[in-house]
């Protein structure tokens, strides 16, 4: 299922799915950034009492790997929420970042 997936289609699939259920009126952006700062909160509680070493290691644990892909996912789907209210293309914003960085964090030689 993963061969053709982008971030429209995913964008479009949650819009859908949000839709379905009557959902629409919560998807404001003061609550989407709420949902996406809880679910971030949930992927950080994941590490928090790790060492380095353990939290690298995090994926080899079955449980762990699949508690970390879900928060991994729900910090996502969020965040594709948020960025369609808003009108906010997340590649193109990434790629500018990633721009800005460039410029601001020169390669020391």
């Amino acid at each position: 299922m993963t061969d053709h997936l982008d971030v429209a289609g995913l964008q479009r699939r949650l819009a859908d799915f949000a839709a379905a259920r009557n959902w629409q009126k919560y998807h404001t952006p003061k609550n989407l950034v709420a949902a996406l700062s809880v679910e971030a909160s949930e992927l950080v509680e994941i590490f928090q009492w790790l060492t380095p070493e353990e939290s690298a290691r995090v994926m080899t644990d079955p449980d762990s790997a699949h508690r970390v892909t879900d928060e991994v996912a729900d910090v996502l789907a969020y965040l594709l929420q948020l960025c369609e209210v808003l009108g906010i293309d997340p590649l193109a914003a990434l790629n500018a970042k990633i721009d800005r960085n460039e410029g601001r964090f020169p390669i020391q030689e």
